[in-house]
């Protein structure tokens, strides 16, 4: 026995962590990850794996099992994402088709499906047909005058109340984080944030979208490292997106470029495979009947000309000063509802929104159905075929053309009706769209902001038309447009401004564009299409650099920080660093002097996420850093299961035990959750550098020092606060670390 083990009274120190303490690494929730820590415990666990398949067949196979387990878990995703898809558009269609009637040869179809089959069906009213019925035809026999016309309204306005109810109701009880539209929270997370209940079981069944924890938490290699499930939560962005618009490399693209904050090469390819899996899968399900993925299928006939370049930068200004509006009218309603007694109400206030919206939309045409089938009708081309009220032309009798190239036609009594109806129809979406974003029930902003720029478009496409038809000889119009051509396409226009209209309120531009082409069918009009997103995301940026998600962020405090701001303020680490002059010196731990009954006081005093670890207080040199949580479950640990850990008992995070005296309690050693690579930077670092760190290696603190010598820390949330105040804004709105 050595002399050492005799002052500590055992012959057999046992170093209490050779074997991994459950929990030790995680992380509470509402707190941020650390991404190098979380990097290097992957690695570590890659290193065993891999040294271990030598030893037998079965670890070899092991190892091929875990390498294959990300792809495994990417065809999962990708076959629930796209057959919850699939479920959600069937039902999406039979809930809004069951406002105006039922079908009675099967209560489950929608409107569309009912017909399908019906062999009673006319030209004239493709629409009709006797298994769907109308309340008023069921339930009085008559589907005409004003007793008809008030009995639909008021069942129409009844069942979005009840809809409506039962929504807000179940987010309310079950899953209060399955409100808005998700992509803020995502944001977030994908950035190192935990939410916890996010990505919960009842979320995943009332919202239908966050399935990623449930799959995902089947294999220990992503249920035990935040990093791999932020991963696997980027690919499975890209499959919702793929799914939603049908659009599998606009879904990638999408979590690229508008939604993730790590996005390596492997998670490239792995959400691509995720989007191909949930595109075949949807296309498989056949949810629109058409045997297209695609949401909005179009087939326009007439190429675009050079000179209608023009309109189409119009539009995408619309959807600039569009996005700016509704950015900052939203903000500040829903900043109102976060700070008076509206926000307590958010049943309330979803019942009188959703009974103004139905008394509202009913009248118009426009406003009364489903906000997707108002897209497709407004992005169709008027054929030979259409019955629509907007291809009301006044058509040549003599015309004796294929019914695929119709001329330009002057205008009948139809389109100037809906002309009016249209533009009622836009401000009535454009108020209600400010209102309805953010309230306690799921909710998106994709189809309601394209539903903006749709109208907006098919109305200069009209106009532009008529303009063409009836003054050819123009300047403009002479080079291109001959009398008896057929030279403007409206649904080309109003496919250009819902990109618009959705590049101005998200910032998107690449996989706007491709999420656009891949949504319409239309790959040669992809011009137009980036002219307008491009102008809308530089008339938006004139006016604010963030989209509506970086708003919301930044209005619910979360600690994101986004990699398109640019800070360029010259001040130093030393001016950020705490503790600031005037506060309480930096609470550490020394290497071996510190007792348990000292450990637990500092974590009960304090709530800081970590502790600096020192030589001792008088010399200040930097050893390493510990969590928070790692200590407190650690110190549990050891009281439970190592005898001889008391109060007084030493804490030491050397290799070696101190030398103390017989009489002292077995010493309790904390190396192994020791960070001995803390990132440091001196105090003289410009903080535009510490900012550039945070962003591209996703710290969570780093450690300010001297010639070793510690000085003080600077946490992410100290970042964001001191980016706030440069910027003019309040540093407390940032809530969270």
């Amino acid at each position: 026995m050595t002399p050492t083990e005799e002052m500590n009274g055992s012959g057999n120190l046992m170093d209490f962590l050779d074997e991994p303490i459950p929990d030790v690494g995680t992380y509470e929730d509402f707190h941020t990850i650390d991404w190098l820590r979380e990097k290097s415990r992957d690695t570590d666990r890659h290193r065993k794996i891999a040294s271990k398949s030598k030893e037998s067949i079965w670890e070899f196979i092991k190892s091929l099992l875990d390498a294959w387990s990300g792809w495994v878990v990417m065809l999962l995703i990708g076959l629930l994402s796209g057959t919850l898809a699939g479920v959600i558009d069937l039902a999406v269609d039979w809930m809004t088709d069951l406002k105006e009637g039922v079908c009675l040869s099967a209560f489950w179809y929608s409107h569309e499906q009912c017909c399908w089959t019906s062999n009673e069906t006319t030209f004239d009213d493709r629409d009709k047909c006797p298994q769907w019925q109308k309340w008023s035809e069921l339930m009085t026999g008559h589907t005409l005058g004003a007793g008809a016309y008030l009995l639909n309204y008021f069942l129409y306005v009844s069942w979005a109340l009840l809809f409506s109810f039962l929504a807000v109701s179940l987010v309310r009880v079950f899953a209060p984080y399955a409100c808005g539209s998700g992509i803020p929270e995502i944001k977030t997370i994908l950035s190192g944030f935990i939410i916890r209940g996010y990505l919960g079981k009842w979320t995943l069944l009332i919202k239908t979208v966050t399935l990623v924890l449930a799959v995902s938490s089947l294999f220990s290699k992503y249920s035990k490292n935040e990093g791999k499930r932020r991963e696997v939560l980027s690919a499975a962005a890209a499959a919702g997106v793929s799914v939603a618009f049908g659009a599998p490399i606009g879904g990638v693209l999408f979590s690229l470029e508008e939604v993730s904050y790590y996005f390596p090469l492997k998670t490239l390819w792995r959400s691509f495979f995720a989007a191909l899996v949930a595109a075949f899968t949807l296309r498989s399900i056949n949810p629109f009947g058409n045997s297209r993925l695609v949401l909005f299928y179009v087939e326009y006939h007439t190429p675009w000309y050079m000179a209608e370049l023009v309109p189409f930068i119009l539009l995408g200004v619309f959807g600039g000063l569009w996005g700016t509006l509704f950015i900052r009218a939203n903000i500040a309603w829903c900043r109102r509802r976060k700070t008076t007694r509206l926000g307590r109400y958010p049943v309330l206030e979803v019942m009188a929104v959703t009974g103004i919206t139905a008394i509202l939309a009913f009248p118009n045409p426009y406003t009364r159905r489903s906000t997707s089938e108002l897209i497709s009708e407004l992005f169709n081309d008027c054929g030979a075929l259409e019955s629509s009220q907007l291809c009301d032309y006044v058509n040549d009798p003599n015309m004796t053309r294929p019914v695929d190239d119709i001329p330009d036609r002057p205008a009948g009594p139809g389109v100037y009706s809906a002309l009016w109806q249209l533009a009622l129809a836009l401000i009535f979406k454009i108020v209600i769209t400010i209102f309805t974003f953010g309230m306690k029930i799921p909710s998106g902003l994709f189809i309601p902001s394209m539903a903006v720029g749709a109208i907006a478009g098919r109305i200069v496409g009209i106009a532009v038309e008529q303009m063409a038809y009836h003054h050819h000889d123009w300047i403009i119009f002479k080079n291109w447009c001959r009398p008896g051509a057929d030279c403007v396409t409206p649904g080309l226009y109003a496919m250009v401004g819902a990109a618009a209209c959705l590049g101005g309120v998200t910032r998107m531009t690449v996989s706007l564009v491709v999420i656009m082409f891949e949504l319409t069918g239309g790959l040669e009009y992809i011009v137009p299409l980036m002219a307008a997103a491009v102008t809308s995301k530089w008339v938006a940026d004139a006016f604010g650099k963030e989209g509506i998600y970086e708003a919301h962020i930044q209005l619910n405090g979360y600690p994101f920080l986004d990699v398109k701001d640019e800070f360029t303020h010259r001040t130093l680490a030393t001016d950020v660093m705490r503790p600031r002059r005037g506060e309480p010196p930096l609470a550490v731990l020394t290497q071996e002097g510190t007792t348990v009954e000292d450990v637990e006081a500092l974590i009960k005093d304090t709530d800081y996420n970590g502790f600096p670890v020192v030589v001792s207080r008088e010399s200040e040199r930097l050893i390493g850093f510990v969590q928070r949580r790692d200590l407190i479950l650690a110190i549990k640990n050891a009281r439970q299961k190592q005898d001889g850990v008391v109060s007084n008992s030493v804490v030491y995070f050397t290799e070696d035990a101190p030398q103390l005296p017989a009489s002292n309690p077995q010493p309790l050693k904390l190396r192994r959750i020791l960070n001995l690579s803390p990132f440091t930077v001196t105090d003289h670092t410009p903080m535009e550098t510490v900012v550039d760190i945070f962003r591209k290696l996703g710290l969570r603190q780093c450690l300010v020092t001297r010639s070793g010598r510690l000085l003080g820390i600077i946490t992410k949330k100290d970042v964001l606060r001191h980016m706030a105040q440069m910027m003019n804004q309040d540093p407390e709105s940032i809530m969270f670390n």
